[in-house]
C-alpha cells in the first residue's frame, strides 16, 4: 500500500514545469533511464514506429525558441527531447522487426511468416495520412510514458505540443533520418521561483472520469 501512495504522491509532485532552473542539469544516470523507457514504451503491434532526438546544448535549445512559439523552457531546460515518427512504414521496415523477433525469441519465421505478410498487406492498403496518424499516436503512447517515468525519478518535464514541427524538422535534419517532429518534452528541474509548482491540480475527480462496470 505503501508503494501505491508513493507513487500517486509523485503522480500529484509533477507538473508542466514552466520555469526551469538553467543551473541544474540531469545526471547520465537520469538520461540513460529516459531513454531507456522511451526504449520500453508499449507500441502496436510491437512495431516502435519512433525515434527520440535528445537535445543538449544551450545553443542549440536556444536556436529552437523561435520554433516553438517563444517557450524559453526549451531553452532553459537541461535536455530537449524531441518524439519523432518515421516518414513510413515500407515492407523491409515490417520485415526487419521480424527477423529481430525471430533473433530474440528463436522463433521460425515460418511460425512468424503469416502475421508478418498480413501486417505488409495492411500497410499497404492504407493512406499514407492514415498510417501517419497511426505513428502519431504512439508517439503520445511515448509521451505518457516518459512523463510518469519522470514523475517517479523526480525530474521535472513540460510536454509541448505548441512548435511548429516543419521548422524542427528542417533544423534538426530530420528529413535526413527518414523522421518527422510530433511533440516536445523539456526536461529538468523546476525553477524555485516557478510559481506553477505551487498551484493545485485541477482535476475532475475519480467517480467523475471512471465508470464502473460490475455486472
Amino acid at each position: 500500500m505503501q508503494m501505491a501512495t508513493d507513487t500517486l504522491q509523485k503522480l500529484q509532485w509533477r507538473y508542466a514545469t514552466k520555469k526551469f532552473d538553467t543551473s541544474k542539469i540531469l545526471s547520465t544516470e537520469k538520461i540513460h533511464i529516459l531513454k531507456e523507457a522511451f526504449n520500453l514504451t508499449a507500441t502496436s503491434y510491437g512495431l516502435q514506429p519512433l525515434k527520440m532526438i535528445s537535445v543538449q546544448s544551450k545553443e542549440l535549445q536556444q536556436q529552437l525558441v523561435p520554433f516553438t512559439m517563444e517557450q524559453q523552457q526549451v531553452a532553459d531546460a537541461s535536455h530537449v527531447l524531441v518524439l519523432c515518427v518515421e516518414t513510413e512504414i515500407t515492407p523491409t521496415y515490417i520485415e526487419t522487426y521480424f527477423n529481430r523477433v525471430a533473433a530474440l525469441r528463436n522463433t521460425p519465421k515460418a511460425i512468424l511468416q503469416p502475421f508478418e505478410t498480413f501486417l505488409k498487406d495492411s500497410f499497404a492498403e492504407k493512406e499514407a495520412q492514415d498510417v501517419n496518424q497511426w505513428m502519431e499516436k504512439q508517439a503520445y503512447l511515448a509521451l505518457g510514458n516518459l512523463l510518469t517515468v519522470c514523475a517517479l525519478e523526480q525530474i521535472d518535464a513540460c510536454p509541448i505540443e505548441g512548435f511548429e514541427p516543419e521548422k524542427y524538422d528542417e533544423f534538426l535534419q530530420l528529413k535526413q533520418k527518414n523522421l518527422h517532429s510530433v511533440v516536445v518534452l523539456a526536461v529538468g528541474y523546476r525553477a524555485e521561483d516557478d510559481m506553477f509548482a505551487n498551484f493545485k491540480k485541477v482535476r475532475r475527480g475519480v467517480d467523475e472520469v471512471v465508470i464502473e462496470m460490475n455486472n
